[in-house]
């Protein structure tokens, strides 16, 4: 089967499932969506504690390096006594795998933010939760949503693995497509992957620049 041929077959299948399509992707989605959503939530928060004390960056980046190392199906296998099947533990070893990207990308974000400034700014009266609110989390938003973007990527390809606990997703047809030999049903759940990974990026893309545009300081307190 030449690639156009298969790429076709492929088409055919989604239209013939498209049903069902629909259900395995907005699964997938929320599996990538809630779990980097989690992960910015807990990964910020301990990104900046990070930076504020030398003792907990240390705990912090240890427990984001751990995380990481961990591959998703060992979490998955870790939490299934207790979360049993479904949804749940496949969310718990993706948000897991989604913190060290933020978490990082967090501290360096905000441990690169120019020295003078941070001082210009004390030297005004700013207070370092003013200073962390107006100066360094506004600088440090490019960096952060890196992390954010390679989190929401990663977590769309680990999310196949969702399968093999019952927690749905387009991994359903991917991974049943390659136990049965069946081309057109594996492209038609990885293609939709693909797109979504890409689709993500350009949308948390299109936040970081708003948010860069909108919560950047107009004039560095250096300056004046």
């Amino acid at each position: 089967m030449g690639l156009i041929d298969a790429l076709l077959a492929a088409y055919a299948y989604l239209v013939a499932n498209f049903d069902e399509f629909l259900g395995l992707l907005a699964e997938h989605l929320a599996l990538v969506l809630v779990s980097v959503t989690l992960a910015i939530m807990i990964a910020i928060p301990m990104g900046v504690l990070a930076t504020r004390n030398e003792r907990a960056k240390s705990i912090v980046m240890s427990f984001g390096n751990v995380s990481q190392t961990i591959p998703t199906l060992a979490i998955i296998a870790l939490v299934f006594p207790i979360l049993g099947l479904g949804f749940l533990p496949a969310l718990v070893g993706l948000f897991a795998y989604a913190l060290l990207p933020i978490l990082t990308n967090t501290v360096a974000g905000l441990e690169n933010v120019d020295e003078s400034t941070v001082e210009a700014a004390r030297g005004m009266g700013m207070t370092e939760n003013q200073i962390l609110r107006q100066i360094q989390l506004p600088l440090a938003v490019p960096v952060i949503f890196a992390g954010i973007r390679t989190s929401a990527v990663l977590n769309v390809g680990t999310a196949y693995l969702a399968f093999f606990i019952g927690g749905g997703g387009l991994g359903v047809w991917v991974i049943s497509g390659i136990s049965l030999f069946n081309t057109p049903q594996l492209l038609a759940g990885a293609i939709p992957g693909a797109l979504l990974a890409i689709g993500l990026d350009s949308l948390f893309g299109f936040i970081e620049g708003r948010l860069s545009g909108e919560s950047m300081p107009e004039q560095s307190p250096a300056a004046g």
